[in-house]
This record gives C-alpha cells, sequence and structure tokens, in this order.
C-alpha cells in the first residue's frame, strides 16, 4: 500500500484544525438531537445541505435520540436494511422515510 503524499506542517495544521472543527461541529449537532432541540427530519435535511451533517453516520446520529441506545439503534438499522456504515448523505428516499416513520416523526 503506497505512503499518502507528504504535507507540509502548514497544510498539516490546517487539515487538523478541519478535522477538529468538524467533529466539534458533530458533537453540537448530536447534543441538540439529545435535547430535542432539532428533529431528525430536520438533520437529515440540513445533511443535504452540509458536507459535515452529510458524512456522519447515520447510526451515531440515532444512538443520540433519546430513548435509542446503541443496541436499539442498531436493531432498527438492521430491520430497515440499513448498513451500519451508512452516512446521511448516503440515505435514499424511501430508507429516510423508513426511519422517521419507524421513529414516528413522520
Amino acid at each position: 500500500m503506497p505512503l499518502p503524499p507528504p504535507l507540509s506542517p502548514e497544510d498539516r495544521a490546517e487539515a487538523l484544525a478541519k478535522a477538529a472543527s468538524s467533529r466539534r461541529q458533530r458533537a453540537e449537532l448530536k447534543e441538540k438531537l439529545k435535547m430535542g432541540s432539532i428533529t431528525l427530519d430536520e438533520l437529515l435535511d440540513q445533511g443535504d445541505r452540509d458536507e459535515v451533517v452529510g458524512r456522519t453516520k447515520v447510526v451515531t446520529v440515532l444512538e443520540s435520540l433519546p430513548g435509542l441506545g446503541k443496541v436499539k439503534a442498531r436493531r432498527l438499522m438492521e430491520q430497515l436494511n440499513i448498513s451500519a456504515t451508512r452516512r446521511i448523505q448516503g440515505l435514499g428516499a424511501n430508507q429516510r422515510e423508513a426511519l422517521l416513520k419507524e421513529l414516528g416523526q413522520r
């Protein structure tokens, strides 16, 4: 497997800052879901417009919902035939509808 190209110290620092910002934004989104200040439907819509949200894994979003933990989130994904590695931007329209319907948001 070939090694990635070497980065200059400035490029590396920029990439690290961008990654930290993305992690912070995802943590804020998950906290908003837990508190109920944003719905899953709104988050899914935001995933179409925002790259950071779109790249968030569906299972981590579901785990953040009140009443759902790791086990229930994974069971729900299996029940709806959604891959455990699926990201929000990769969800199809039918998968979104099935998720929202199953969680009582539609």
